[in-house]
């Protein structure tokens, strides 16, 4: 193969007009045994151009990844090719231009997952040998460290899952070279720069993420070789300096004497007063301390301060990191790391009272300690620490050392404000509901400060608080404290949100907006007062972001605090939300801002299910029909929200839309939705809207077609959830005789489908399947349905005389166990949104969460209700019913004799 050809067809195939001759040519290339060796030397060459380079590094690189190997691990290629490709790789990276090395970095990765360590054990004893030779080159020697690096990280991986023979094996081979590379230091490879991280330090916080997977999850072959890695972790944590750039090293470090820690028999080190208090002091307590870094950034960045700063989002950040090795420490030497740290923080404390404005970052070590030592265990996100250091006393410290630092006439320093509010937001589940009725003002009071952090850190502190349960699940700080503030707290909340009319920075902060969310949904209706200037408010900051949504977090907690605004304020005055936010919705869905529309289309059905007894307005009925386009429902994470929207204005204007001609429309969508798995259940619950609303003379034409698109599911590719929602939909009809539906109606037209179905249909699915419905609701609508089957079906008094008898036989089933619904909980619940995934799917809005519908609201208890029904059709019919259990029943005693208590009750 000539070699000039390759590079021009490489060339070519960037050109869009020579692309597909080129790659014609490529294909019949491949066929030669060395055309990946061949791609290796245009890489190589610098006689080529640096598009013909590129373009063949590009190629190999997907070459590989396409014929490396085959799905059992076998070369695709010739072992000899194989070999000779991972000989040249390493070498090769060194030489070429970066964007080249990228290229064929990926390579050795995809070779690497397949090869490394059995296959390619040269690769390490390579770039080891290759470091230790040019160790004075600065160039040479940073692209070997990348590849260690690389390598470092593949170790990890391929450990990740379990500990793969041949390290465990190799391990006294393995520790050595990571304890080479742990304690390796070449003033070449020393970054520049005081915040970004080198080649040296990524490579040793690589080792560090392994030390801390094998001291974790292979003790038994990691353990021998432990103690070397802890002496070099103490030497390199008590020399490195205080540069932002080590701060992920520092961390990684930590974390691995974390882990050791936890291990008994390397633990023991610590075991005594002088050790454990140079360890306090010459690891921990460096690495806890505000450093003139953090400060920056709490005045320059002060949003990332305070995401980095919060419980669980700063693990890589030294201070997390030493918080937790001192927390492992007080776990397993519980008084001795008590007595030692009490003595540390009496000494800053003492500290600070000899100069308050000048030392205030004593004060803000010793209460940050404090805290760490305080609490046992992890801080939830719903109630703070649970449990409590029984060596300290919380109350106490907070009283006679931290409250002064929230009343606003004392003049502190604003990180000490925020250490303050966050012991309250930390310790919140041990303090009363009577001491908070005196904190709960100074926090409030806080909202009032120019800091960022500060009135940040107090509104997080506020929506956690008003969170709050106790035992009892009962408000910590209830309705009845909140409402009197809630005006100006709103208000202020809103300010701040507002102080910036910029679309991105008003977004930035969605910790007010959460706190603006949990002050709706503590007062509830007592918003109804102040609703012109909520609803303002609402309106002025969805104008804002509409155009450009920045933050999923903020956007997410704006229309949850809207969804609560709805629930509460919308039903005692509808209209006036309809108008004020139909223009908002309106506009966004005109524009399709899509990351707005799911939430909308809830927020509309939420305006809808706020007055159920109003009719559609010319506006809603407006709306209908640009919900029927097809492409809305293209979108999964529209579905849900089209549902509910669409089942909502179902229950306010079934008449309207049926006038309309839009109901063949609808089940077009349900015919869509129940097609497939993913959307069974929500062409179901539209269905069920429309058996609900709809007369039977505007669902009768279409009734044949729908039961024939379930019956071929039910046969063809049925799944128990389809199944189950059948059964439910069937008894939605059989319940409904009051209506002109009842079993009669769907028996009659389930024999149009196919004659005789029916009976199949309700013996071995129906009936068997009913027993299967957990739900209370569900088991209801059930009993429901029997009931008046028994009662009321013509067809099962005088055509299905044994199909009666099986009814009753369910009937009774059922009522072993009745179904008990629960009582209404208009509980909001809480949802933790570093959970969600935003932009993929459907986000369900838990302020305006629909709950199950009772359309039975009347019948309460069953038993009663079953019995009554039975007396009354039995006595309407002149005895009929009585007749037909000892008839029908024979064969059953039991069943005929409880059946005939519940006649005579």
């Amino acid at each position: 193969m000539e070699i000039q050809s390759l590079a021009s067809a490489l060339e070519a195939s960037l050109d869009p007009a020579q692309n597909k001759k080129a790659e014609t040519v490529l294909l019949e290339q491949q066929k030669d045994p060395d055309f990946s060796i061949r791609l290796l030397q245009v890489a190589a060459s610098d006689q080529w151009t640096a598009t013909a380079r590129l373009a063949s590094a590009l190629y190999f690189k997907n070459y590989i990844r396409r014929n490396w190997t085959d799905e059992d691990g076998n070369y695709k290629l010739s072992e000899d090719t194989a070999n000779a490709i991972k000989h040249e790789l390493i070498g090769l990276m060194i030489r070429v231009p970066a964007n080249i090395q990228y290229q064929l970095g990926d390579a050795v990765g995809v070779i690497a997952d397949s090869d490394f360590w059995r296959r390619w054990d040269t690769l390490v004893d390579s770039t080891d040998m290759l470091i230790d030779q040019n160790n004075s080159d600065k160039t040479v020697l940073s692209q070997y460290f990348s590849t260690m690096n690389l390598m470092t990280k593949l170790l990890y991986d391929l450990s990740v899952q379990d500990l793969p023979p041949i390290f465990e094996d190799n391990m006294q081979s393995v520790t050595s070279l990571l304890h080479k590379y742990l304690v390796y230091d070449n003033p070449l490879l020393h970054s520049d720069s005081d915040n970004e991280a080198g080649l040296q330090e990524f490579v040793k916080s690589g080792i560090f993420e392994v030390l801390v997977l094998y001291a974790e999850k292979y003790e038994d072959a990691f353990g021998p070789f432990v103690e070397q890695f802890v002496g070099s972790s103490w030497n390199l944590l008590t020399t490195i300096g205080l540069d932002t750039k080590y701060d992920i090293l520092v961390s990684k470090a930590l974390q691995f004497l974390t882990s050791v820690t936890r291990m008994s028999q390397h633990a023991h080190t610590f075991n005594n007063d002088d050790t454990m208090s140079q360890v306090i002091e010459r690891v921990v307590l460096p690495n806890l301390s505000l450093r003139d870094s953090d400060m920056e950034m709490f005045e320059d960045e002060p949003i990332e301060f305070i995401r980095r700063d919060l419980e669980g989002s700063d693990s890589d950040t030294r201070r997390r990191a030493a918080t937790d090795f001192l927390q492992q420490l007080l776990a397993q030497f519980h008084k001795l790391v008590t007595d030692i740290v009490l003595r540390y923080i009496n000494h800053y404390l003492s500290d600070y009272a000899k100069d308050p404005s000048a030392r205030w970052k004593s004060k803000d070590t010793a209460v940050y300690l404090y805290s760490s030592i305080a609490a046992k265990g992890a801080v939830t996100a719903s109630q703070g620490v649970k449990s409590i250091n029984e060596l300290v006393n919380v109350l106490e410290f907070f009283q006679t050392h931290v409250a002064r630092d929230l009343m606003s006439e004392v003049n502190v320093e604003p990180i000490l404000r925020v250490e303050a509010i966050k012991f309250l937001y930390v310790f919140r589940s041990q303090i009363t509901r009577e001491q908070w009725r005196d904190a709960f003002p100074m926090l409030v009071t806080q909202l009032g400060s120019s800091e960022y952090v500060v009135y940040t850190y107090a509104a997080i502190a506020l929506e956690r608080v008003l969170a709050l349960t106790d035992d009892s699940k009962q408000a910590v700080v209830s309705q009845a404290d909140v409402e009197p503030l809630s005006a100006q707290l709103l208000q202020h909340l809103f300010q701040l949100i507002e102080s910036n009319p910029d679309p991105a920075k008003l977004q930035e902060n969605e910790f007010l907006m959460r706190c603006v969310m949990r002050v709706l949904v503590v007062i509830r209706d007592g918003v109804v007062p102040i609703t012109d200037n909520v609803l303002a408010h609402f309106i002025k900051i969805t104008q804002i972001i509409s155009p450009n949504p920045a933050n999923p977090r903020f956007y997410y907690y704006h229309f949850e605090a809207l969804g609560a605004f709805i629930r509460f304020a919308a039903p005692s005055q509808p209209e006036k939300l309809e108008n004020g936010l139909y223009p908002i919705f309106g506009n966004i869905l005109q524009n399709d801002v899509q990351e707005f529309v799911p939430y909308v289309f809830q927020l509309f059905a939420a305006l809808l299910e706020a007055n159920p007894a109003g009719t559609l307005t010319t506006y809603y009925i407006s709306l209908v029909q640009p919900i029927l386009s097809l492409e809305l429902w293209a979108s999964k994470g529209n579905v849900p929200a089209l549902v509910r929207l669409l089942s909502s204005l179902i229950a306010r204007g079934a008449s309207q839309i049926a006038e309309s001609g839009q109901l063949q429309s609808i089940l077009v969508i349900f015919q869509s939705l129940i097609a497939t798995r993913t959307n069974e259940i929500h062409g179901f619950e539209l269905l069920e809207s429309i058996v609900a609303h709809f007369t039977p003379s505007a669902i009768d034409p279409y009734f044949i077609t729908i039961l024939q698109l379930l019956f071929t599911r039910l046969q063809n590719s049925k799944t128990d959830a389809f199944t189950s929602r059948f059964v439910r939909l069937y008894h939605s009809v059989s319940a409904r005789v009051d209506r002109g539906l009842g079993a009669d109606w769907f028996i009659s037209h389930a024999n149009r489908v196919q004659d005789g179905i029916y009976v199949q249909l309700y013996l071995s699915i129906i009936l068997p399947d009913t027993q299967k419905l957990v739900r209370p609701l569900d088991r209801k609508i059930a009993v429901i349905s029997l009931c008046k089957t028994v009662t009321d079906s013509s067809a099962f008094a005088e055509k299905y005389k044994k199909g009666w008898g099986f009814t009753c036989e369910a009937l009774l089933k059922l009522l072993e166990n009745p179904p008990i619904l629960a009582t209404t909980d208009d509980t909001v619940v809480d949802h933790d949104v570093d959970d969600m995934s935003f932009g993929v799917g459907f986000t369900q809005l838990q302020t305006i969460k629909r709950s199950a519908r009772d359309n039975w609201p009347d019948v309460t208890e069953v038993k009663s209700w079953v019995g009554r029904q039975l007396q009354d059709a039995n006595a309407r019919q002149g005895g009929k019913i009585k007749n037909f259990a000892t008839q029908r029943l024979s064969e059953s005693p039991q069943a005929l004799e409880i059946l005939s208590m519940y006649m005579s009750r």
